[in-house]
């Protein structure tokens, strides 16, 4: 049974994360509430919805940007990666909870009560305050119906992952085998027998030849493959066809010289009291009078800033750096703090300063003044600006009539290659799936090429947008279908794939020849690599069969010999000439070990126990709800 005494600790963490966090934990009328057919995944017959989907992932986004602080970017929201770890975890919440209700998992009513009122978050004078508790409830937006319902959605859920995810066992003996095994240390030197020793020797005949071409004919198989004649109308080829007068140079850089000129740049330091955007009143309220507490000791002993800074910053970028956060130019802070910090004299302490992270008290702690520029200095960039600036216009105003022109004259790309002064151009041969860059690998215009209509009646494809502002429409000259090609054409390349399949074969044979002898304590002629001490935590370049190779052999006579066929094709002889007993840590570096592995331990049960719960129901997911939209 499920031991609250020893886990309340914990528990009421997750919990107090229940209040904080608004909609992480989705309970019991959120699933009731989402079987539209408007869906990303679906587990155990109940359907994650978009909306609850991309509220966990603002969650994660609040989580992730109080972590990481100024590390934070958001873009590391759009790998799918971290998009699928986050529908992996409402999956798991759907699938926990049945599972609970299948083995009859229950809390009752008093141990639900017990749990809620021992939350010091809800007491006042360390009491439970039921006014307090209903408002701190009501300012996250939630009754406390739905939050009872998801505390003991959570507890049940904490009852069945327990036994799994606390009560691994490690003896010590077994940890100090390990560890033992895991600092010792050999002394390793490697020889390499590669396929290219035997090469020349190797001479196929017919036989192997066409034995090897009916094994493998759809390896050589041609894919479709098509010709085609393009025109580009690109942004970047108009840009470099403008011309700029100097009239016009001189004149734009009058009217934007201050783009040109060097900004002013203001170096800050600060002390950050985090409270996100969907903190609490109670919880923003907490961090100001905090904040305030900070400045008052700052008013009093301004040189006690970086001090400060290491002891209460909640920036992990900046906090051990005393809050310095550098040089920095206008548009590169949120508005809030970059206005304050451009108001501020040379040391000043600002006041509180608040933005979507929290509470900031920051320091000015340096100026570098704007720069000034003459004409000549930026003449370059001012010209690209200007070229840039009409061939913007003049791409604007040429893309309907490309497109349109291509499209009414579809048996000929020449009209419109007169019409807008672009060059005809001609491809090589080009795959169906995989063509030339820079604008044949784009998935559109290949399919546009192999459709019926560009092959069969040789029409042009119409204007694809194969990157920004850049249109391209292609037309098919030649096209060649699927085919094998004969055995006659292919005998050079055959000859070459055999001859490299029979050298390996022999540098193996040959690798396992000197091996034995090795072995038999005889002396063979080999070029060893200079010997070198390797670990299994530190390879020292080794790879990964190679070591573990090293560390079987035994090591009751030395030099010891062993070796395998290696990637490349050959052999790798391996010589171990030394081996290096670890020095074990004391009592306090061990148990520290013991606790590692004990960690270890426990993730690997608690995952294969989550793996064998997600095999019971039936779960799928929706693979296009993992890209951005």
């Amino acid at each position: 049974m499920f031991d609250f005494v020893h886990r309340k600790k914990r528990i009421v963490q997750i919990i107090l994360g229940l209040a904080t966090l608004p909609f992480l934990f989705w309970g019991i009328e959120s699933y009731r509430s989402s079987g539209g057919e408007d869906y990303v995944a679906s587990a155990a017959g109940e359907k994650i919805s978009p909306q609850e989907f991309e509220q966990a992932l603002r969650n994660q986004q609040e989580s992730m940007r109080a972590t990481l602080g100024a590390n934070f970017n958001e873009a590391m929201l759009d790998r799918p990666e971290v998009r699928s770890a986050v529908l992996e975890g409402l999956i798991q919440q759907r699938l926990l909870k049945h599972e609970a209700a299948r083995v009859g998992l229950s809390v009752g009513d008093p141990q639900l009560v017990e749990m809620i009122q021992n939350i010091s978050a809800f007491q006042e004078d360390g009491k439970f305050s039921k006014k307090r508790y209903e408002e701190l409830l009501r300012g996250q937006g939630m009754s406390p119906r739905v939050f009872e319902a998801r505390v003991r959605q959570e507890l049940m859920r904490q009852q069945l992952i327990a036994p799994y995810s606390e009560h691994g066992f490690v003896p010590s003996s077994v940890a100090d085998k390990i560890m033992r095994l895991s600092e010792e240390k050999r002394e390793v030197s490697v020889a390499q027998i590669q396929p290219e020793q035997f090469r020349a020797q190797m001479k196929p005949d017919d036989a192997a030849v066409k034995a090897y071409y009916e094994r493998h004919q759809a390896e050589f198989q041609l894919p479709e493959q098509v010709r085609v004649e393009y025109i580009v109308l690109s942004l970047d080829d108009l840009a470099k066809q403008a011309t700029v007068s100097a009239d016009e140079g001189a004149r734009y850089f009058d009217e934007h010289r201050a783009e040109f000129e060097q900004a002013e740049e203001r170096r800050a330091s600060h002390i950050l009291i985090s409270a996100p955007a969907n903190a609490s009143d109670a919880q923003k309220a907490a961090a100001r009078a905090k904040a305030e507490q900070l400045l008052g000791q700052l008013r009093q002993a301004p040189q006690d800033f970086e001090k400060l800074a290491k002891q209460h910053s909640q920036d992990p970028g900046t906090a051990e750096k005393g809050g310095d956060l550098g040089f920095f130019s206008r548009n590169m802070m949120v508005k809030s703090f970059e206005d304050a910090v451009f108001q501020m004299k040379l040391n000043e302490i600002s006041d509180v300063v608040e933005t979507d992270h929290g509470f900031h008290l920051i320091r000015l702690t340096g100026i570098k003044a704007g720069k000034p520029v003459s004409f000549n200095e930026v003449k370059s960039q001012v010209e690209q600006e200007i070229k840039k600036q009409k061939a913007r216009t003049l791409f604007d105003e040429r893309a309907e009539g490309f497109s349109n022109a291509v499209y009414e004259q579809s048996d000929s790309l020449r009209p419109a290659a007169e019409r807008f002064n672009l060059p005809l151009q001609q491809s090589g041969w080009i795959g169906k799936n995989t063509g030339e860059p820079p604008y044949f690998n784009n998935a559109r215009l290949l399919q546009a090429v192999f459709s019926d209509g560009a092959i069969r009646n040789k029409q042009n494809t119409e204007a694809v947008e194969v990157a920004p502002n850049t249109l391209v429409s292609a037309r098919v000259l030649d096209h060649r279908p699927a085919s094998t090609p004969s055995i006659a054409e292919l005998r050079d390349k055959i000859v070459g794939l055999v001859a490299r399949q029979e050298a390996a074969g022999a540098a193996i044979k040959d690798g396992r020849e000197k091996l034995a002898q090795l072995q038999d304590g005889k002396n063979v002629n080999i070029s060893w690599s200079p010997a070198q001490q390797v670990s299994r935590r530190e390879p020292q370049g080794l790879d990964n069969e190679t070591l573990r190779a090293a560390f079987m052999i035994g090591a009751t006579r030395l030099p010891a010999f062993t070796g395998l066929p290696n990637p490349q094709g050959g052999f790798t002889l391996i010589r171990v000439s030394r081996v290096i007993e670890p020095t074990l840590p004391d009592a306090a570096g061990r148990k520290a070990f013991e606790r590692q592995l004990h960690q270890v331990v426990t993730e690997e049960e608690l995952s294969s126990y989550l793996a064998g719960v997600r095999k019971r129901y039936d779960v799928s997911v929706k693979s296009e709800s993992l890209d951005k939209k």
